[in-house]
């Protein structure tokens, strides 16, 4: 069963942040708590972790591209 990845809200008033740099492709084994993405806000850099353990299937937000909170960059397969 596929786990989305969401956005995470680091409080602060923040609406939305821009992927930096994913840390792993398509494919590649995550662990749960794994960092996998780094993404950017207009205060901070901000690491996202992997929310299971499995297979990263699907990246929804490439580098580069702005999202708001709690969207859904990817998805992980258990």
């Amino acid at each position: 069963m596929p786990t989305d990845i969401i956005l995470p809200s680091s409080g602060m008033g923040i609406e939305e942040a821009t992927i930096v740099r994913w840390l792993k492709n398509i494919g590649d084994k995550v662990r749960e708590g794994e960092i996998i993405v780094e993404v950017e806000t207009a205060k901070a850099a901000v690491d996202i972790e992997a929310p299971v353990t499995g297979i990263l299937t699907t990246i929804v937000a490439p580098e580069g591209v702005t999202i708001e909170i709690n969207a859904v960059i990817g998805t992980i397969q258990d």
